[in-house]
């Protein structure tokens, strides 16, 4: 008669570890799934301006802010933003590096010894934003061209079809961050390791976007109002001061913005833009983390 065979059991150890691993999956879904959760895994900046989800990583999505900003400022299309953000993905992946093929710097990889200016000068944001809107408003027609030809009339790129790639993610988030979307761009964040510096945030405002009019609220520590109009170019304003506040608060420790009847929370910046009846109209508030 054959013997029976015994069925080998899972060591008790092996199976408590399984038991307490799929726990911690379970509660790791569970934090990036509930409204509020804090727990985020990987820091991103999202828009869908256009539709369609785009994201890059905040110090990505901070410098496309900016070049931005620049645009806005000087008065400029959103296709010139559209075009500058492209560009600068392709040129340094969005990023302000000091290397680059030969001379090359900055954002948009510009060479001291082409003339684009001194080392020092291309590796500032602002002004690299300068010297290529500079030279894509003396191409004529260009808010009509491809984003590749524009490009290459001011960057004389080796690869200039190489943009195009980037086109849809430049128009979403200059969509965006020209305020012509509303609540269309996100990120979702980690708690700020440090407090927010409300002088820090005050002086990139001025710098990015020149006299905004904002202030410190003298009643609540950590929070700075900017003014806004309630027409329709007010509104507009209020969303490039919005998302642009957003953009930057991996860098400058923004925990909550609010305008336009809706509110961004980095505790809960996996929600998005939430409506709320406690937002006034005419003004962007922006809160900063507190020691």
């Amino acid at each position: 008669m054959a013997r029976r065979r015994r069925r080998r059991r899972a060591p008790l150890g092996l199976l408590s570890l399984l038991v307490v691993l799929a726990l911690l999956a379970g509660a790791l879904v569970w934090a990036l799934r509930v409204p509020g959760g804090d727990l985020v895994v990987a820091e991103r900046c999202l828009t869908s301006a256009d539709g369609t989800t785009h994201d890059l990583a905040p110090d990505q999505a901070a410098n496309a802010a900016t070049i931005t900003a620049v645009a806005v400022r000087r008065g400029l299309p959103a296709r010139a933003a559209t075009i500058g953000i492209a560009t600068a993905i392709q040129e340094s992946k969005l990023r302000n590096i000091d290397y680059g093929d030969r001379d090359s710097l900055g954002l948009f990889q510009q060479r001291p010894s082409q003339g684009w200016g001194t080392p020092e000068q291309v590796m500032d944001p602002i002004y690299a934003a300068n010297a290529f809107y500079d030279g894509l408003v003396k191409v004529e027609g260009y808010q009509d061209m491809e984003v590749t030809v524009a490009s290459d009339r001011v960057q004389r790129s080796a690869f200039p079809d190489a943009v195009a790639q980037h086109e849809h993610v430049g128009r979403s988030f200059a969509s965006a961050l020209t305020g012509h979307s509303r609540a269309a761009l996100t990120c979702r964040l980690r708690a700020p390791d440090e407090p927010g510096d409300p002088q820090l945030l005050l002086d990139r405002l001025e710098r990015d976007l020149g006299d905004t009019g904002a202030a410190l609220d003298p009643e609540v520590p950590g929070r700075v109002v900017v003014p806004v109009g309630t027409d329709d170019a007010g509104v507009r304003t209020a969303w490039v001061l919005a998302h642009w506040s957003v953009a930057q608060a991996g860098e400058l420790g923004v925990t909550a913005v609010a305008t336009d009847g809706r509110v961004w929370s980095r505790e809960s910046s996996g929600d998005g833009w939430v409506e709320s009846a406690d937002v006034p109209a005419g003004r962007v508030v922006i809160d900063l983390a507190q020691g």
